[in-house]
């Protein structure tokens, strides 16, 4: 049923061939660490489109008619990692549209994204000649402060993901599975580390200076 569903969400997405390959930088950091928030503000600065990997498998999640909604609800639930099929097919169905919209905006920062080997060796092979990986954007932020803003944003946020039980495994999966791909790319000299723990607007402080010097 699953590799069905796949088959008709890959017809969803019309082939465009851009003027150019999209610039991709990815945003990876601990649930909590302010990726979001920072995306935003770089949004407002830079020429750049935000696409969220959680926020686009939330939408498909609560979209009527999808295939994958019940699925990707498990999913989250449980803080484990959707399957790349899934996360990869709704990442290059954004980028597409909006390069469609306007041929002027290449440039994305994919939140969240990839999230551990089997998403860093899907990407390669869909995206591989199809989009150019600029640098990986890591917000470092210790653990009790990543708990303590999720515990709070759940106050307020409606996840279902933002209750200490979930928040425990996700910490897990993402110490387990997400810091291996980070460095990874640190050994290839493509990761621009920021210290998360601070302020919104200190973290800023530094964001700017890499964009800046990025581009």
């Amino acid at each position: 049923m699953i590799a069905g569903a796949l088959r008709s969400l890959c017809k969803e997405v019309p082939r465009i061939v851009p003027a150019m390959n999209p610039q991709v930088v990815f945003v990876l950091g601990g649930p909590g660490a302010g990726k979001g928030t920072q995306c935003a503000k770089i949004v407002e600065n830079y020429s750049y489109t935000h696409l969220s990997a959680g926020d686009l498998l939330r939408e498909e999640r609560s979209r009527t008619g999808s295939e994958f909604g019940q699925l990707i609800d498990s999913y989250i639930k449980e803080g484990k990692i959707v399957p790349v099929e899934i996360t990869i097919n709704l990442l290059k169905k954004a980028m597409e549209e909006t390069m469609k919209k306007d041929e002027n905006k290449c440039r994305f920062l994919i939140d969240g994204f990839p999230r551990n080997e089997d998403n860093l060796q899907g990407w390669m092979k869909v995206m591989d000649n199809k989009a150019d990986v600029k640098f990986v954007l890591f917000f470092d932020c210790s653990n009790e402060v990543c708990v303590s803003r999720c515990l709070e944003r759940g106050k307020s946020s409606g996840r279902t993901d933002d209750n200490k039980e979930s928040l425990e495994k996700r910490i897990q999966t993402y110490l387990q599975s997400t810091r291996p791909i980070i460095e990874q790319y640190e050994k290839q000299g493509k990761v621009r580390t920021i210290n998360a723990s601070r302020t919104v607007n200190e973290v800023f402080t530094d964001v700017k200076s890499v964009f800046d010097r990025e581009g």
